[in-house]
């Protein structure tokens, strides 16, 4: 049986789609944008700005499930620019411990949704 996950500390989404559903002991997410749920505005300030916003976004959609970071298997990282990867990648590291990190698939893109430089999905194994 699928449950929907929402958190009030995420944005909205802003189709028909969820920000994240449980699936037996699988939570599987959308993709998070840099948008700060309190004002629904981009975060500016570049690459490392947007990415800390994206993974505090994940984070409250993570802490909706009862999971956190520790719990995540797999992300999906896209990037509008490759050449950002080295900056993405060093704030990255701060949410993962790197001996225990996900499995991880990075793509540039053409293009986000209203411009955002990344945006990251991901799988996490629920054991409760």
């Amino acid at each position: 049986m699928k449950k929907i996950i929402h958190s009030a500390q995420a944005p909205e989404p802003i189709g028909p789609y969820s920000q994240a559903v449980k699936a037996g002991n699988l939570l599987f997410t959308s993709g998070q944008i840099p948008i700060d749920p309190t004002t629904g505005q981009m975060i500016q300030g570049g690459i490392a700005g947007q990415t800390h916003q994206v993974m505090k976004n994940l984070k409250a959609v993570l802490n909706a499930a009862g999971a956190s970071f520790a719990d995540v298997v797999k992300t999906t990282v896209y990037l509008s620019d490759l050449t950002m990867f080295t900056e993405f990648n060093a704030v990255y590291a701060e949410y993962f411990d790197e001996a225990k990190a996900p499995a991880r698939a990075t793509v540039q893109v053409s293009a986000l949704p209203k411009g955002a430089l990344v945006e990251i999905d991901l799988t996490a194994a629920l054991y409760a």
